[in-house]
């Protein structure tokens, strides 16, 4: 009889075995075979590093199969044999195939002719419109134009973006006397004068301030194509009739530099909509038109008396609304948004005119109507108390618990919950960085997308790179929690992800999506999201995706036809987790040379 297994380390078959059995023998030639199958299915490709010494035994009275494994040993499941990858200049004709070159500037919910259908009353038909399922949706990979160069690393990026990148020369012209962009040779040089779409924002992330820029895609098209290649958040956008789409309570200050609204008109709601965004306490300020309309009422070739008019108007609703005017110096303007309502509400028998809202939620903001009324703030007991809760300082804020959490506006969200969640995100930030070097590396990516961000973690991870990030909050999610990630100084943005974000091509070096193809999962087609995740991203960006392995495998097999590398991963937490993570990167090509 031979004596029990004791040593698996130094035993791979028992021995003393009379008479042999070669049934059981098969069979444990076929197991060992299928939990090597496992292995190369969890792995998928790429040399996945093992945390723990790995066994795999079957036992049945003297057959077993032992596999011994170190710890410090890699499995290398990489094949060796592929054939080189196309050369970068031209795309191949997979199954998404390149789009016309004409498509490089593609912004599908902003296309200039799709939005000649629409109402032009209150530039309505700049708003999104986004094309229908079918025929009239993207099929196709927008290329980049050719010539297209890696942008330059931040903080060089503030001053300088390759012309082939944004092949646009109107503005250097147009804008020649502000001093805010020249061109030269094959460069854009941004000297910091101007008033156009980044130049406030880039100065401000100098002092570590993070903004978010917006401005409709119109005859300035470039501008916030340009802000996004310098490395300054930025979206396509414009207060029309609709809000825009970030929560209440969202900004501390809120700057309008020759935006060129009609802030006085249509009973106000332009400014009700910048109330509503507003932090209690936080600052609107104002440069250009109307503002100092006596020394330049000339340049503007506009009379003193519509001048008037117009400024006349603008401070009648500030006051309406409560604001209080603090300075007016030269061409600026400072207004202050009262800290509650309670002397506001008490002044409704002076101003009846806006009222407070009562219908809908001051946090839903996408496609929903302006309204003329006051978002009201939330209830205080003292009116020396700030409404929703006060804010600790820069950079406190980013991991104190956020107010709505504290005051339980957020269902399921306590404060312990938060601070597991940052937790477990710089557990996982710092697994990303193990795999991807190139997200370890300083000064590689700038421009980051986390398209489910729940609570903003991520992004609190990476607040030590030189990076910023816009998190998404899908409108799909169960918990609107966009409110928060505000609170902890980030910035972000609602999107429905079965439409395209308002963005141009090329916006971010790098996309994080976690869980996003299960949340959309019975709402429209994962080919319809990885092909805006590749109309957004950077030649040469890198993707990583979490979600159930059997999703992940799906994706990487479509990820095949766009140019794309990828590989599946194991969760940080090992094996034996059925969520995995893919990491993947779009392979650099162009659209073909100009025909002359």
């Amino acid at each position: 009889m031979a004596p029990p297994f004791s040593n698996y380390h130094n035993l791979i078959t028992a021995s003393k075995i009379k008479r042999p059995n070669l049934i059981k023998a098969l069979a444990a030639v076929i197991l060992c075979s299928v939990f090597y199958l496992i292995g190369f299915y969890q792995n998928t490709r790429g040399s996945i590093p093992l945390p723990s010494p790995v066994l795999a035994q079957t036992q049945k009275n003297a057959v077993a199969c032992v596999i011994p494994v170190a710890a410090n040993i890699t499995l290398d499941f990489e094949p060796h044999h592929r054939p080189a990858d196309p050369p970068p200049s031209a795309a191949a004709v997979p199954e998404l195939p390149p789009c016309d070159p004409s498509y490089s500037e593609y912004t599908p919910c902003e296309d200039a002719r799709r939005s000649l259908a629409f109402e032009r009353a209150r530039l309505i038909y700049r708003e999104r419109h986004c094309p229908a399922s079918g025929e009239e949706r993207l099929r196709c990979r927008v290329p980049a134009p050719h010539g297209y160069r890696v942008p330059f690393r931040w903080p060089e990026s503030r001053e300088l973006a390759w012309y082939a990148n944004v092949p646009h020369k109107e503005l250097t012209v147009e804008k020649g006397k502000q001093n805010w962009v020249h061109y030269e040779g094959d460069r854009f040089r941004f000297p910091g004068g101007g008033t156009m779409v980044a130049s406030f924002g880039a100065y401000l992330l100098s002092r570590n301030v993070l903004t978010v820029s917006f401005a409709p895609r119109d005859s300035h098209e470039a501008q916030v194509q340009f802000a996004l290649e310098r490395g300054v958040p930025a979206l396509i956008g414009i207060i029309a009739s609709i809000r825009l789409p970030y929560p209440s309570r969202a900004f501390d200050i809120a700057h309008c530099s020759r935006c060129l609204i009609p802030w006085g008109e249509h009973d106000g709601q332009y400014l009700l909509e910048v109330d509503r965004l507003l932090r209690p306490g936080g600052y609107w300020i104002l440069s250009g038109p109307p503002i100092n309309w006596e020394g330049h009422y000339r340049g503007w070739n506009r009379t003193m008396q519509d001048l008037k008019a117009e400024q006349d108007r603008v401070e009648g609703v500030a006051r309406s609304i409560c604001w209080k005017k603090l300075v007016q110096k030269n061409d600026i303007a400072i207004w202050q948004k009262p800290t509650n309502h309670v002397h506001c509400r008490a002044t409704r028998r002076v101003f009846r005119q806006p009222g407070f809202c009562t219908s809908q939620n001051p946090d839903q903001a996408w496609y929903t109507k302006l309204e003329t009324c006051i978002t009201p703030l939330p209830e205080v007991s003292d009116i020396k108390e700030t409404a929703g809760g006060s804010l600790p300082k820069w950079p406190e804020r980013l991991t104190a618990i956020p107010p709505r959490i504290r005051n339980g506006s957020l269902e399921g969200i306590t404060a312990g919950k938060f601070n597991e969640d940052t937790e477990l995100w710089q557990k996982r930030a710092g697994y990303y960085k193990r795999v991807d070097q190139q997200l370890a590396q300083t000064g590689r990516y700038r421009n980051l997308l986390d398209m489910n961000a729940y609570l903003g973690g991520f992004a609190a991870a990476l607040v030590r790179d030189p990076v910023w990030v816009m998190n998404v909050v899908p409108v799909e999610s169960r918990v609107d929690t966009l409110g928060a990630i505000y609170e902890r100084g980030l910035i972000g943005t609602y999107q429905n992800w079965c439409e395209a974000m308002s963005t141009y091509p090329r916006t971010y070096d790098f996309i994080h999506a976690d869980s996003i193809f299960s949340l959309y999962k019975s709402k429209c087609e994962m080919e319809d999201i990885l092909v805006e995740m590749d109309r957004i991203l950077r030649p040469q960006g890198s993707v990583i995706i979490r979600d159930d392995v059997d999703v992940l495998v799906k994706v990487k097999s479509i990820i095949q036809g766009m140019q794309w590398d990828g590989r599946i991963a194991d969760h940080e937490d090992g094996p034996r987790h059925r969520e995995k993570v893919l990491f993947a990167v779009k392979k650099y090509w162009t659209a073909p040379p100009p025909q002359t």
